[in-house]
């Protein structure tokens, strides 16, 4: 059960519409509810409490019940145990160097802060070009349009059975498209790291411009965090059939050089000087890819503990953990400022510089600050002495004889482990 300090708002106000409008049971009689901005707004603002573009962005009431919801017009919401998002797969980890033209001045590659720029980014430098293997693409379509009407099946999740959907001008959103002699594709575009994403977001666009135009309609997903632009192409299958998406290609691309090797690990290691622990929870942050992200997000907007959550791929204990792995090591910077002393987190003057730096020089720079804490500093040793992560066990002696901070249970130690092992595997993969 999720503590009230751990409710976001959008829990708290969906909380409210499933029990005036009694959500659940219609959806158990029906099979589906739908619902209105106008009954939404009545608790807080229908384009705050409908945006999930991640299962964990999901308030509880839905996480709880397997429950998802999809726009079917304008101003109307269907909700019911559809399934409605993908988990990204990696088919290719090779990281491919592209060359960025010098005569760009107005697009600095080096300090990529939003969607549109690390669109533009990709356009210009030629990785459109080349992961869709098209040379006379040209950009045609992006912003806010209708979807027009059309219908398609979705699977219930409850049922393991397809039901059907009827969609009639809803508002969609296409981040950027590329028209080249035989294709348009449709990208979609973010800039922070999560596990999934709502189909819908390629779905809609794509049944709207396949019957507007004779090409094929590919369908792009974009995500672009710590200089690497990793793009995903799916394909309908069965265009009328929501989740018959398959994923055909993936690469991941950077304009900057991306060499590291052993040996500028073990300088790292060899130069590194311990220090005390921090009286900051010891990190339970699994992906440090995350953490990095996490600074890239804070290095364009001070944050909430809320508006991190709401607006991107983490839930509220998530949020904690990864903005205490960034306090651990000095990138994340927690203050309370405003006048109800809600916590705000901004990034510190040491993780500025470090986003500043180029791709190689912030690897090993963010190497520097891991193991300058012991515990994963005698845990990299120890991998490289036997060839492989040490035991769980041994982890955990590591970790009781590192004067950790406020880390006393068993249980605790065995969860913090992972993070241990989580981050050297991502020290040791920086290898190119």
């Amino acid at each position: 059960m999720s503590s009230t300090s751990e409710l976001t708002k959008n829990d708290r106000a969906w909380s409210k519409l499933f029990d005036k409008f009694n959500i659940l049971k219609t959806i158990d009689d029906n099979g589906y509810f739908e619902i209105t901005s106008t009954q939404i707004n009545e608790f807080r603002e229908a384009r705050l409490m409908t945006k999930f573009d991640h299962k964990v962005n999901l308030p509880k009431l839905f996480s709880d019940n397997n429950l998802a919801i999809l726009p079917i017009s304008r101003g109307a919401y269907v909700i019911s145990k559809f399934e409605a998002y993908k988990d990204f797969h990696q088919l290719d980890p090779q990281i491919y160097k592209v060359s960025f033209p010098d005569y760009i001045e107005s697009i600095d590659y080096e300090n990529i802060t939003s969607e549109s720029i690390a669109i533009n980014c990709a356009y210009v430098s030629g990785i459109f070009s080349d992961f869709l293997q098209d040379r006379e693409l040209l950009p045609t379509i992006s912003g806010r349009m209708s979807s027009e009407t059309f219908s398609f099946q979705i699977r219930n999740t409850a049922t393991s059975s397809y039901v059907s959907v009827d969609v009639a001008n809803s508002q969609i959103e296409v981040d950027a498209g590329f028209e080249g002699s035989k294709s348009l594709s449709i990208i979609e575009a973010k800039n922070f790291l999560s596990d999934d994403f709502l189909i819908r977001q390629l779905y809609y666009p794509y049944r709207l411009w396949s019957k507007k135009i004779t090409k094929t309609v590919r369908p792009v997903y974009l995500v672009y965090s710590n200089g690497i632009f990793s793009l995903y192409e799916y394909e309908f299958q069965e265009p009328r059939n929501y989740n018959s998406l398959v994923l055909v290609k993936h690469r991941n691309y950077s304009v900057e050089a991306v060499e590291i090797d052993l040996e500028d690990i073990l300088d790292v290691l060899s130069r590194v000087n311990d220090i005390l622990e921090p009286e900051i929870p010891f990190p339970q942050a699994d992906s440090f890819k995350r953490v990095i992200n996490l600074c890239e997000l804070l290095a364009e907007n001070e944050m909430t503990r809320d508006e991190i959550t709401l607006n991107y791929a983490f839930d509220p204990r998530q949020t904690n953990y990864y903005t205490d792995a960034g306090r651990y090591l000095g990138l994340i910077h927690k203050e309370k400022v405003s006048e109800n002393r809600i916590p705000v987190f901004s990034l510190t003057e040491e993780g500025r510089r470090i986003l500043a730096l180029k791709y190689k020089a912030r690897q090993l720079k963010f190497v520097e600050l891991i193991l300058r804490h012991s515990v994963f500093k005698k845990t990299l040793e120890k991998h490289l002495e036997y060839g492989e992560m040490p035991p769980r066990n041994e982890i955990v002696n590591i970790m009781k004889n590192s004067n950790l901070y406020k880390v006393e249970a068993d249980s605790t130690y065995e969860r913090r482990a992972s993070t241990v092992s989580g981050w050297i595997n991502w020290i040791l993969e920086l290898q190119r």
